[in-house]
């Protein structure tokens, strides 16, 4: 723990990480969502670390110029991956299929695909209309599905390999205004372990990750109300917002091979609040 931290319960630590991955050099990923946020983060981390990424965003020129920005950054990083922004919608089976022959057509392999894209709606129970229902879960549910059929058509060619979903702490907790958002994030987790028990025998492992409170925009409102971030820190263990870089962490480790046998599981990354 910094000293930082230990002064300040309510800091983000944005430190880097330790851990890296040497094997998954060489290798190439498919992210969707990377337009900004943590999917943004995921592959410019993965590129540090010598993968070779696809980012799918339904901002195809705000993923093309991220996909830019972060080439420019690791420009002298050596071995670095090489990174494309593609606009991906998806609620569309067809543009997974066109993100997979993007990396295909550009990289020669795909070996791992990380279903990151997400919407985080909030409403009354009462008040969720048709359409935001349709939405959350045609992007948060569907979305999963159809970019883990993709993977798992390409991976069963090529003798395995490995999908990770977003799913959320909201998958195990229930808060008022969030019933559309949390039921889609626990359809996810669920969605995971059928996965995982389906695509095992063909080498596929398939795992889930649980973000709490991350420093995101999606909770930029909680830190900018005191009371609200006084509350939300009294849920977490730990005292604190976590980081973006915390939650790449455990991709990271699903992804590599140190996590070899492990398949089905998700994996928390949320300070503890799941637990209080």
């Amino acid at each position: 723990m910094t000293d930082a931290t230990t002064s300040n319960p309510g800091r983000v630590d944005t430190s880097p990480l330790p851990a890296l991955y040497p094997e998954l050099a060489g290798r190439t990923v498919v992210v969707t969502g990377a337009g900004r946020g943590m999917g943004a983060l995921f592959v410019e981390e993965l590129a540090r670390q010598g993968v070779n990424a696809v980012g799918g965003d339904l901002d195809g020129d705000a993923m093309a110029a991220v996909a830019e920005q972060i080439t420019a950054r690791l420009a002298d990083v050596e071995g670095a991956g090489r990174v494309i922004g593609v606009g991906a919608d998806v609620t569309d089976p067809a543009a997974h299929d066109a993100l997979a022959a993007t990396a295909l057509e550009a990289f020669g392999r795909l070996d791992m695909w990380v279903n990151n894209a997400g919407v985080f709606p909030q409403a009354d129970f009462t008040d969720i209309s048709p359409q935001q229902l349709a939405t959350t879960y045609s992007v948060n549910v569907n979305g999963v599905v159809y970019g883990g059929q993709t993977a798992a058509r390409h991976f069963r060619t090529v003798g395995g390999g490995v999908i990770v979903n977003m799913a959320s702490v909201a998958a195990v907790r229930a808060r008022v205004t969030r019933a559309a958002y949390n039921s889609s994030k626990a359809a996810v987790k669920h969605l995971t372990t059928c996965m995982a028990v389906e695509l095992g025998p063909d080498d596929i492992r398939v795992n889930s990750i649980a973000p709490g409170f991350i420093d995101t925009e999606m909770t930029r409102w909680v830190q900018e109300d005191a009371a609200a971030l006084d509350r939300a820190l009294s849920t977490v263990p730990l005292r604190r917002l976590g980081a973006p870089v915390e939650v790449f962490g455990a991709l990271a480790f699903l992804l590599s091979d140190s996590a070899r046998y492990v398949t089905g599981a998700s994996i928390p990354v949320d300070g503890g609040s799941q637990h209080v």
